[in-house]
């Protein structure tokens, strides 16, 4: 059997993201570079190799089919089975001894599809992922991180203010654009920021987009902390620069454990300052 890189890669093959690459999505942390993460996100949807090419337009056909294999060999990704592809067991269908489906089966197969659909809509789909820190370590002399926590529901914001200063990082916040300039032109810039996607007067994917234009702004590491739970948001925001993307509801050991992997501060050890 041909090695996953030496593979060749058809338009309509599907491919799924197996238990080791979901992991790597859940567990707050990852080495993985910024396309790998794009398309691993998407790969959990069971896409074709020609959708993920639609729905990644920034990424060229030649990227997404040498970054496929990529994802396989680390155990990431694999081609789906018939059953994968459709959600379905065909073992029914190949059955000589099996009947046609009654209407009230196929009745029965369509209230299931209905729930399942409902579920999904309940669930969304939820991710934990922060890029390693690829800036240089914190210097000797720091003592302080600042964190700005963009985020406009009151309660949510109590908590992070609250979890924050727990760990040791001064906290600055904001729940509109004119607060989020505010605090990004107050002197020294955040050594974080946690961006919502939803602002009663903003879309957090602008804000970011912005910051990434900007000489200085660019070089302040945002994670995305939203309710925005698809995945071809997920894509963009990573797309867009983001260093990592938490869905809402985040687990607070998980974001503890992102921020420091964003900052380059060693999880065994607490933030200087604290």
């Amino acid at each position: 059997m041909d090695e996953p890189e030496r593979m060749p890669i058809y338009p309509d093959d599907v491919f799924t993201i197996t238990a080791q690459g979901r992991h790597e999505l859940n567990q707050g942390s990852t080495s993985l570079p910024v396309h790998e993460l794009e398309l691993l996100v998407m790969l959990d949807g069971k896409h074709t190799a020609k959708e993920i090419c639609q729905r990644l337009p920034w990424l060229e056909e030649w990227e997404v089919v040498d970054l496929i294999p990529k994802l396989m060999r680390k155990g990431f990704a694999a081609k789906a089975s018939i059953a994968e592809q459709d959600d379905l067991d065909f073992s029914y269908f190949f059955d000589a001894e099996k009947t046609v489906p009654t209407a009230e089966l196929l009745a029965q197969t369509d209230i299931e599809a209905e729930a399942g659909i409902t579920t999904l809509q309940r669930d969304g789909y939820y991710v934990s992922i922060t890029c390693q820190n690829n800036r240089p370590s914190p210097p000797p002399g720091k003592t302080v991180f600042t964190i700005l926590a963009v985020e406009d529901d009151p309660n949510i914001l109590m908590l992070l203010t609250q979890v924050l200063k727990m760990e040791g990082y001064q906290v600055r916040t904001a729940a509109n654009r004119a607060e989020v300039l505010l605090a990004l032109r107050h002197q020294p810039s955040p050594d974080l920021v946690l961006l919502d996607v939803k602002l009663p007067d903003a879309n957090g994917f602008d804000i970011l987009e912005r910051m990434k234009q900007h000489p200085v702004l660019s070089n302040i590491p945002v994670i995305i902390l939203t309710g925005e739970a698809n995945r071809e948001s997920v894509s963009r925001g990573l797309a867009l620069g983001a260093d990592g993307y938490i869905t809402k509801p985040f687990d607070i050991a998980i974001l503890r454990k992102g921020i420091k992997n964003v900052l380059g501060i060693p999880d065994a050890i607490t933030p200087p300052g604290r």
